[in-house]
């Protein structure tokens, strides 16, 4: 299909880019990589009245350290993002989830940003946000305000930010030593979004688990804590990992459809999550 008319704009700063969302009303929308947005104009899923291009703003791109965490910008691309030093060295869950995203293509082209706010339930990163404690920067017309990212994904493609703000960074603490991290996925083929996916990160100490983090993806309207289970993980040894990963769909709500119903969900989030703990846990 033909998209529906837009007019367009490529603001030259962050605060040109606000401003145009602004005057632009409910019905603008912000243009990073398009790698969600462009098959939605196609289709006719999203008809926005003016797109405000951010692709070239380069106080949206690049990765710095900061201290006791690192500052991803929101439209550093993908690609970007899995191959940076600083990513690799202190957010490894970040490298290695992003490494599933879509494929090589759509890596070079889609922001790491833009796959946060785009908040699609089967979406890889908003998982692995949730888990390592990330905070939101968002810029609006009244200035910079943070959330984190328990908060951030409110519902099925929806967010905290409002339809004039932009999100501008992503900071995610360093954790430190004894942390071990992994990411299990299950899709239908390589470039398919995730069935379900888990991610895991497990500290520990004197020989069993001292704290455990589980991060459910496409388990309901957005990425969720499996809270149950990372209690049961608390001083668990290898012995205790499969009795836990069994509690792992406890309070969630996955949905059927053409792809796998919601049974079949659940019971993936326990298989995903012992593999997953079992692998981040190195016994």
């Amino acid at each position: 299909m033909i998209p529906a008319a837009f007019d367009y704009v490529r603001p030259g700063s962050l605060d040109e880019a606000v401003r145009a969302l602004h005057e632009g009303g409910e019905d603008a929308k912000v243009l990073a990589g398009g790698q969600s947005l462009m098959p939605m104009l196609r289709m006719r899923l999203a008809t926005p009245s003016l797109l405000v291009d951010c692709s070239r703003l380069g106080e949206l791109r690049g990765v710095r350290d900061d201290g006791d965490a690192i500052v991803i910008g929101a439209g550093t691309p993908h690609h970007e993002v899995m191959h940076d030093a600083l990513v690799r060295a202190h957010a490894p869950l970040i490298a290695t989830v992003t490494a599933t995203v879509a494929d090589p293509a759509i890596r070079h082209r889609g922001t790491f940003g833009g796959s946060l706010a785009h908040a699609d339930p089967a979406a890889d990163l908003p998982t692995a946000a949730l888990v390592l404690g990330a905070q939101f920067s968002i810029v609006g017309p009244g200035g910079r305000r943070t959330v984190a990212a328990a908060d951030f994904f409110t519902d099925f493609f929806t967010t905290a930010l409002a339809a004039d703000e932009i999100l501008e960074s992503v900071r995610i603490p360093k954790l430190g030593d004894g942390w071990s991290f992994d990411y299990q996925k299950f899709n239908r083929t390589a470039q398919a979004w995730a069935i379900v996916g888990v991610a895991a990160a497990v500290r520990r100490s004197n020989g069993s688990i001292a704290e455990a983090r589980v991060g459910l993806t496409n388990m309901g309207a957005g990425p969720l804590r499996a809270s149950a289970t990372e209690a049961a993980l608390a001083g668990a040894g290898a012995d205790g990992i499969a009795a836990a990963a069994e509690q792992a769909a406890q309070n969630t709500s996955p949905t059927s459809d053409l792809h796998a119903q919601a049974d079949f969900r659940q019971h993936l989030a326990r298989v995903l999550t012992r593999r997953a703990v079992t692998n981040a846990a190195r016994f």
